[in-house]
C-alpha cells in the first residue's frame, strides 16, 4: 500500500474483546495504524512503548494509535497490562488485515513491522517501513499527525519510506 491508497478496512477484535474498525478510528481524526510482528519482544516492546510514550501527544493533535499484530487477544492483553499500553492492540488472526494491507516480509518469512498514518477519509497519507528502527516509526507517524491537525490532508507532503 501506498500514500494515497484507500486503507482497506478492518473489523477485529482488540484486547479486550470489543470490535475496532477502522472506519470508527478515523470518525473524529487521523489513525496511526502499527502493524508490529510479535508481542514481548525486544523491538516490539520498544515500539509499542515509544508510542505509549508520545500517546499523549498523539490524541492531542486528534490522532487514535492502534497496534495490531497476529498474537491472541490473551496475549495482547498480558502485554498491554505489563507495559500500561494505553491503546488498542487488535488481533490479526490469520494475518489478514496484514496480507490485505500489504505489510511486507522480513527476509521473505518474518512478520514485517509497518506504520500507517490514515486521514479521515481513509486515505494513507504515510507509510513507514523498518523491522529494526521502532523508534522512527513514532517520530515519523507523529510527524505527518501534527501537520494534518495543522494544514489538513492536502498538505502533509509526506511519503512512503522504507528501509
Amino acid at each position: 500500500m501506498n500514500t494515497g491508497d484507500k486503507a482497506p478496512p478492518f473489523e477485529l477484535r482488540d484486547q479486550n474483546g470489543a470490535v475496532v474498525t477502522l472506519a470508527s478510528l478515523c470518525a473524529d481524526g487521523p489513525a496511526v495504524v502499527f502493524f508490529y510482528p510479535k508481542d514481548g519482544t525486544p523491538v516490539c516492546t520498544a515500539e509499542a512503548c515509544a508510542f505509549r510514550d508520545a500517546y499523549e501527544t498523539f490524541t492531542a493533535a486528534g490522532a487514535k494509535v492502534v497496534g495490531i499484530s497476529s498474537d491472541a487477544a490473551d496475549s495482547h492483553a498480558r502485554f498491554a497490562a505489563k507495559y500500561h499500553l494505553p491503546f488498542p492492540l487488535l488481533w490479526d488472526e490469520g494475518g489478514k488485515a496484514r496480507a490485505a494491507w500489504g505489510v511486507p516480509k522480513t527476509l521473505g518469512v518474518l512478520p514485517g513491522r509497518a506504520t500507517y498514518v490514515v486521514d479521515r477519509a481513509g486515505v494513507v497519507r504515510h507509510v513507514f517501513v523498518s523491522q529494526m528502527d521502532s523508534r522512527r516509526h513514532v517520530d515519523e507517524a507523529l510527524g505527518v499527525v501534527r501537520t494534518l491537525a495543522e494544514h489538513g490532508p492536502e498538505r502533509t507532503d509526506a511519503g512512503a519510506k522504507v528501509e
